[in-house]
């Protein structure tokens, strides 16, 4: 049975783990994806649904996701949303055919929607201010970061050493612990009353518009931005979120979002900074894993070990925004944290295609990871200060929406741009001049993310949340 009360270092452990699987997720597939295509027959085009595939379900659902949670119990939709994560690895690892990969990675996302917002909510609930609130954002953060950093690594190492079926069956054994902790950790209190009946049309205009709008951006591989494809997505999903709004406005019925969360500065300044520094974090992944790659000519094993000094300088940051988040502001670290990981970008895109792992990808890498390590636990904790507790879900899955919808646009955007340097004549050279750019354009991204919190961020509603 579930524990009477709450326990918090389980609620806390619960958490970091599911933060780690869901952040290890979004890249640790990215290192295998040429031995997928091979191994299950997918074309050149096709195996980019295995990243998409994901990104739109969890993207798309986030909100839907943050709602279920503060109306139907934040320990069940958990539960249920770790359960599916799992069964859906389990059955990708199992794929014989694409389809098969591409339905199990859906399925994941639709789990990741379900448990991200609930499990952010619930660390929200069990440390609701003080030291401890601090300590436990920055494990939060911590985990989120080295999730997405050492699956590049983990990634390569199983799919050289094993298989790339690995990379779906690594996630059954920690969905499994997360599973049994939140089991035993998180009380099971009875859900928020319910406002009435639930914003049916509100949902499914929000997730229809957040799904084309994530679906016709990551297919901008294929259909330039101004293809007749790519802009009638974008304008129907234009229309269907505008469309949202004005449900929300006027609904008699329990809105999916209530838009009075924008008119709190915390809310509305902590995801608009999160989608630009969600653009550029995704766009240097990918960068710098075909930097080390295509240009220097590295491994996939060699390229994930690479990339632990990141993963490492981010915990560092992490625990550095600890024991500043004392003395500082949060307001204050998410400012040193995008200028100084703007400069490790400014950095980054002096890479040469004669160049050294030492030289060009080392030293940007530690100064970049620790300024978005200062990053992580205070913007979650800005982004749902002030927010009534039956809303904590809600504003959970706002901020996991805007960094999906920030890593899918920002990819995107950044990408064309890289591709249009490189140009049609690919070599070494060429594509170094792409990937510089790419991430020179990250480094202005992460300036203009460090403007917002100066001037949307004022001090006084966050003070209390330093304390």
């Amino acid at each position: 049975m579930a524990a009477p009360d709450a326990r918090p270092g389980l609620v806390l452990a619960a958490v970091a783990v599911v933060q780690f699987m869901v952040s290890l997720d979004l890249s640790v597939v990215n290192v295998g994806l040429p031995q997928i295509g091979a191994g299950l027959g997918f074309s050149a085009v096709g195996v980019t649904w295995v990243i998409h595939a994901y990104a739109l379900t969890f993207g798309g659902l986030l909100l839907l996701g943050g709602k279920a949670a503060d109306r139907y119990g934040r320990k069940r939709v958990l539960l249920l949303g770790l359960g599916l994560f799992g069964l859906a690895s389990l059955a990708g690892g199992f794929a014989q055919v694409p389809g098969h990969l591409v339905a199990a990675r859906a399925a994941q996302g639709i789990g990741a929607a379900a448990l991200a917002p609930a499990a952010l909510a619930l660390l929200t609930e069990a440390f609701p201010g003080g030291r401890a609130r601090v300590r436990a954002f920055g494990i939060w953060s911590a985990t989120n970061a080295a999730g997405g950093a050492l699956g590049v690594l983990i990634g390569g190492l199983l799919t050289q050493y094993a298989s790339w079926r690995w990379v779906m069956f690594v996630n059954v054994p920690m969905a499994a612990v997360a599973l049994a902790m939140a089991w035993r950790g998180v009380a099971a209190a009875p859900p928020p009353a319910r406002g009435g009946r639930p914003d049916v049309l509100g949902a499914v205009l929000a997730t229809g518009g957040l799904t084309l709008l994530v679906f016709g951006v990551v297919r901008t591989d294929q259909y330039a931005w101004t293809s007749p494809v790519t802009v009638t997505v974008l304008a129907v999903a234009a229309v269907l979120l505008a469309a949202f709004v004005l449900v929300e406005r006027g609904t008699s019925r329990d809105p999916l979002v209530r838009l009075g969360l924008f008119a709190n500065r915390s809310v509305a300044g902590a995801n608009a900074y999160n989608l630009l520094v969600g653009a550029a974090m995704a766009s240097s992944f990918y960068f710098m894993s075909l930097y080390l790659q295509r240009v220097l000519g590295h491994g996939a094993a060699l390229t994930g070990v690479m990339f632990v000094p990141f993963a490492l300088g981010v915990i560092v940051g992490s625990v550095l925004a600890v024991r500043l988040g004392y003395r500082l502001a949060p307001r204050a670290l998410l400012i040193i944290g995008a200028t100084l990981t703007a400069a490790g970008f400014a950095w980054f895109g002096l890479l040469s295609a004669d160049g050294a792992y030492a030289t060009d990808v080392l030293g940007p890498s530690l100064i970049a990871s620790v300024g978005f390590g200062l990053c992580l636990g205070p913007l979650v904790s800005i982004a749902t200060a002030g927010v009534a507790s039956h809303e904590t879900g809600t504003a959970s899955g706002l901020l996991n929406s805007s960094r999906q919808i920030g890593a899918s646009l920002g990819l995107a955007a950044l990408g064309t741009a890289a591709h249009d340097r490189t140009g049609a004549a690919v070599t070494p050279e060429t594509l170094n001049d792409g990937y510089a750019l790419g991430l020179t354009l990250g480094a202005a991204l992460l300036l203009a993310a460090a403007l917002i919190a100066v001037t949307v961020l004022r001090p006084a509603p966050l003070t209390p949340v330093a304390n």
